[in-house]
């Protein structure tokens, strides 16, 4: 996890995502990559004719600003201990991280940022959701793993393993005995082959799964919960809901790192 990737913007949550992002990158010695994104289609204008046409005064003005906003970041990262680049992107910000994050280990966003579900399914890395509220100190203590058996959450358990390697103690939760196609004991054997001691806890079902996750890892005062981006419907999970949606939503909850 040395090549970390961060969305800046304006917003109240950047601070607490940016620190984590400065953090994650002392911990793994890393390198960040910082995206300025400035939206050149949203300055498009339509005529009375139903032409189209660019707002030129408007797209020099935002361009401008955000230049400024990232030179603002570099000036403020040189004085930091972490390597770094800022990338400017003109697209949207789902496209603009998606092509970023080609050759990037994890993505940093905010429970925010709208585009995180859309974003685990355009790009290739896993995502690190934090709240705006407070950075995330890495590494974490203590770290649940939500396992049912799919795809998904075996990209997850991969995608954060540096994390897990870090952690003081790693819980695989399952709820009831669904275990998908990979059960969760295969999730236990493949830490433990990489030096990751894990404690496998199957928890029984109270009222909606992730009511029942949410309980379990705040009874284990988890500071991260892996998960894959799954449901009953990949598109459904994302964009109406889901246990993926309830803990995007959930503010004050752990940070989230979760994968398509």
């Amino acid at each position: 996890m040395r090549s970390i990737l961060v969305y800046a913007d304006r917003s109240e949550a950047m601070n607490a995502r940016f620190e984590t992002a400065l953090s994650l990158a002392r911990a793994m010695e890393g390198h960040l990559t910082v995206v300025v994104d400035t939206p050149i289609a949203r300055f498009m204008a339509m005529d009375a004719m139903g032409g189209s046409y660019l707002a030129a005064d408007a797209v020099r003005d935002a361009v401008s600003r955000d230049d400024a906003y990232a030179d603002e970041l570099a000036t403020h990262l040189k004085r930091e201990d972490v390597p770094f680049d800022i990338l400017r992107g003109e697209e949207e910000p789902v496209d603009a991280m998606a092509e970023a994050s080609r050759l990037s280990d994890v993505i940093v966003l905010s429970r925010d940022c709208e585009f995180a579900g859309q974003l685990a399914v355009a790009g290739t890395a896993p995502i690190l959701v934090v709240s705006g509220d407070a950075p995330v100190t890495m590494p974490v203590d203590t770290v649940a793993v939500a396992w049912n058996g799919s795809y998904e959450a075996a990209a997850a358990l991969r995608g954060a393993l540096p994390l897990l390697r870090l952690a003081q103690s790693v819980h695989v939760l399952t709820v009831g005995e669904k275990t998908g196609v990979f059960p969760p004991i295969d999730a236990v054997q493949y830490l433990s082959r990489h030096g990751v001691k894990a404690e496998l806890q199957v928890v029984e079902r109270v009222g909606s799964v992730e009511e029942t996750l949410a309980s379990a890892v705040a009874r284990l005062g988890a500071g991260l919960l892996v998960m894959g981006a799954y449901g009953h419907s990949r598109f459904r999970e994302f964009f109406m809901g889901g246990v993926t949606r309830y803990f995007l939503q959930l503010q004050g909850g752990p940070a989230l790192l979760f994968a398509h």
